[in-house]
C-alpha cells in the first residue's frame, strides 16, 4: 500500500479520541453535588476508526427542600455539571458539540406539575434555546411520560423523533475557547454549562422523593440512545474532512460495570405527614393530705405511640417525665406542703404528634387530721340517796376535753338531758322518786380531737325519808365570771330553811375548802380561783335532824387571767353587804 494511503487511514483515529473522549469531561463539584464516573462510547462516522471508549468524571447537583408534607407543591432544581473539550488533539481539530441532551426521571411518589429552564444558569451555549419536554421511553413528547428531557426541541442523536448522527441541531457548545466566566481559556479549551431545570411537583404520601438521572430500562445499558447524556461531537482531520461522533454516556465506572452513585438518588426529600394535634387531660383528686400519696393521671388523645408527660406543680417539675403508654401516664405524688396547688401535665409530643398541655387542676392540700385522744370517764356518786331530795352525780373526763356532753343513766335509762362538760367535769343534781338499788353510769359523747368513753357503773341505795324528815333543795349562786387570784363569794341557799347542817362547795369533784355552816338557810364561802377556764361549782348540803341532805345543780363560773375582759370581783352585790 502507498505511504499516502496509510496516512489517510490512520489520522482519523486520533481525531475521534479527541472529539468523543474529551467532550464530556466533568467540571468541579458544587455543594449538594453528586460526583460520579460516566462510561462513554463515541461511534465515529468513518469506518476507518472503531468505537471510542472512555470513562470521564461527571456530576449533577440538586437543590431541594429537606422535607415537605403530603400534598405540598414544591420545586427542586437539578443542575448538570459543566463540560469542556480541547482545541485539538493528535493532529485533529475539534469543531464543537451539538444535539446535547440531558434526561432525568420524574421522581416516584410525586405528581408532575411543570418544569422550566432556570434563566441565567447556562453558559457558552448556542443553537436552539434549551427547553424541557416530558417524554416517554421512546423519546416522544408525552403528557404521561416518565422522563424529563433537557434539549433543544428534542433534537438528539437518537431516542426521539428528531434524531441525527451526522448533522448539527439542538443545543450546541460552540468552539469559543473560553471559561464559564467569559475569560479566554489559557489552554484553548472550550468550557460550557447546560442550564439548570426547576421542576415543580406535588408530594405524594409520607415517605421520600428521590430525584434521579434517567437510568431505567435501556437507559442503564452501555452505549444506548436512552442513556441520560448524549451528544454529537464534530471534528475535522487532514485527508478525512469532517468526522461526526455520536456519543452516549451512562453512570458507570466501566463499560461492563454496575450503575454507580450517579445512578442512585441525587437527593432525598422526606415527605412527612403533618403532626396530629393532641389534647392532654389531667385527672387529679380535688383534695389531698400532706404526707399521703395520690395519683396524678394524664390522658393524651388521640393516643400517640410514644412521648412523655411531665407533671408540674405550678412551674416546678414533679419528678421526672413519665413515659406515655396506651395514651396514658400516671405518677404517684406526695405533697409536702399544705395549700392550693395548681397541677398541669405537659405532653412532649412524638413522631407525627404535637405536644400539648392540660388545663390546670387545683388540688387543695391539707395537713393531716389530728389523732383523736382516747378519754376515760370516771363516775362519782353517793352511796345512798333519799327519795325526794337531789343528790349529785358527777363524771370526770380525763384528759379534760374542751367540750362535749355526758349522759347519765340509771339502770341503762337516761337521767335527764345530756350535761355539758365544764373543766373536764359534768355534774347532775338528780332526785330519785322511788326506793331501791340503782345502777348508775355515765357516757361521754366525745369532742373535736377527743374520743367518747363510758364509765364503770356504780350502785346507789335509794331510801325513803324518815316520816318526820323534810326534803330540801340546794342552789348555788355566784357571778358567772371571775378573775384568777381574785376572791369572789360562792353562796348556797337551802330551802326550806333548815335548823342547821353544813354545805360543802365543790369545783367539779374537788372540795373547795371545808364545810360551811348553814345560817338562816344560807352558806357563803369566799374563794379564789387559781386557774383560768370554766369551773362547775356545786353545793352539797349535809342534812340536819328533820331535814334530808341535797345537792345543787352545777353552776358555771368562767375564770380569766388578770386584765382579761369578763373578770369579776366580789359577789356582795348579789347578796348585799
Amino acid at each position: 500500500m502507498p505511504r499516502s494511503t496509510l496516512r489517510r487511514s490512520v489520522a482519523p483515529v486520533g481525531v475521534l479520541a479527541l472529539t468523543a473522549g474529551l467532550a464530556l469531561i466533568g467540571g468541579p463539584a458544587h455543594a449538594g453535588t453528586v460526583n460520579f464516573q460516566t462510561a462513554c462510547q463515541a461511534t465515529p462516522s468513518t469506518s476507518l476508526a472503531g468505537p471510542q471508549h472512555q470513562v470521564v468524571a461527571a456530576s449533577a447537583s440538586v437543590t431541594a427542600p429537606a422535607s415537605v408534607a403530603p400534598g405540598d407543591t414544591f420545586t427542586y432544581r437539578i443542575q448538570p455539571g459543566p463540560g469542556s473539550y480541547p482545541d485539538s488533539q493528535s493532529g485533529g481539530t475539534t469543531a464543537g458539540l451539538s444535539r446535547l441532551k440531558f434526561d432525568f426521571e420524574i421522581p416516584a411518589n410525586s405528581t408532575f406539575v411543570n418544569a422550566v429552564v432556570a434563566a441565567g444558569t447556562g453558559a457558552n451555549l448556542g443553537g436552539v434555546a434549551p427547553n424541557v419536554l416530558r417524554v416517554n421511553t421512546s423519546g416522544t413528547v408525552d403528557a404521561a411520560g416518565p422522563i424529563l428531557r433537557l434539549s433543544g426541541n428534542n433534537q438528539t442523536i437518537g431516542n426521539g423523533p428528531s434524531s441525527s448522527g451526522n448533522s448539527e441541531g439542538g443545543i450546541t457548545a460552540p468552539k469559543l475557547k473560553k471559561n464559564l466566566d467569559g475569560t479566554n481559556n489559557s489552554g484553548g479549551n472550550s468550557v460550557f454549562q447546560l442550564p439548570a431545570v426547576d421542576v415543580t411537583v406535588v408530594a405524594g404520601a409520607a415517605g421520600t422523593i428521590t430525584p434521579k438521572l434517567r437510568v431505567g430500562g435501556n437507559a442503564a445499558a452501555y452505549n444506548s440512545d436512552e442513556n441520560y447524556s448524549t451528544s454529537l461531537a464534530k471534528a475535522s482531520a487532514p485527508f478525512v474532512g469532517t468526522v461526526w461522533a455520536p456519543t452516549r454516556c451512562v453512570p458507570k465506572d466501566s463499560s461492563g460495570g454496575a450503575l454507580n452513585a450517579g445512578g442512585g438518588p441525587l437527593a432525598t426529600v422526606n415527605v412527612v405527614a403533618a403532626a396530629v394535634a393532641t389534647a392532654t387531660t389531667l385527672t387529679a383528686p380535688a383534695t389531698a393530705t400532706t404526707g399521703t400519696a395520690i395519683d396524678l393521671t394524664a390522658a393524651v388523645a388521640p393516643a400517640p405511640s410514644g412521648g412523655t408527660v411531665q407533671f408540674k406543680d405550678g412551674d416546678t417539675n414533679i419528678g421526672a417525665p413519665v413515659n406515655l403508654t396506651g395514651g396514658s401516664a400516671t405518677r404517684s405524688h406526695t405533697f409536702a406542703t399544705a395549700g392550693a396547688h395548681a397541677i398541669t401535665a405537659v405532653y412532649s409530643g412524638a413522631t407525627g404528634f404535637t405536644g400539648s398541655t392540660s388545663a390546670a387542676a387545683t388540688v387543695d392540700v391539707q395537713g393531716p387530721a389530728p389523732v383523736d385522744v382516747a378519754t376515760a370517764t370516771t363516775l362519782t356518786v353517793p352511796a345512798t340517796a333519799t327519795t325526794g331530795s337531789a343528790v349529785g352525780l358527777s363524771a370526770t373526763i380525763a384528759p379534760a376535753p374542751g367540750g362535749g356532753t355526758v349522759q347519765f343513766k340509771a339502770d341503762n335509762t337516761p337521767i335527764g338531758a345530756p350535761v355539758e362538760v365544764v373543766g373536764g367535769v359534768a355534774t347532775l343534781a338528780h332526785t330519785f322518786t322511788t326506793t331501791g338499788h340503782r345502777n348508775i353510769s355515765a357516757s361521754y359523747s366525745g369532742f373535736a380531737g377527743f374520743l367518747g368513753s363510758n364509765s364503770a357503773s356504780q350502785t346507789i341505795e335509794v331510801n325513803a325519808p324518815a316520816p318526820t324528815d323534810v326534803a330540801t333543795v340546794t342552789k348555788v349562786t355566784a357571778l358567772s365570771t371571775a378573775t384568777v387570784n381574785m376572791p369572789i363569794d360562792l353562796s348556797a341557799t337551802v330551802t326550806p330553811s333548815p335548823a342547821g347542817g353544813t354545805v360543802q362547795f365543790m369545783d367539779g369533784t374537788t372540795p373547795i375548802g371545808g364545810p360551811v355552816t348553814v345560817v338562816n338557810g344560807t352558806a357563803i364561802l369566799a374563794h379564789t380561783f387559781a386557774s383560768a377556764g370554766e369551773h362547775g361549782i356545786t353545793a352539797v348540803y349535809s342534812g340536819a335532824p328533820g331535814f334530808v341532805a341535797s345537792t345543787s345543780a352545777a353552776f358555771a363560773v368562767t375564770a380569766s387571767a388578770a386584765g382579761t375582759p369578763g373578770g369579776s370581783g366580789s359577789a356582795g352585790s348579789l347578796f348585799g353587804s
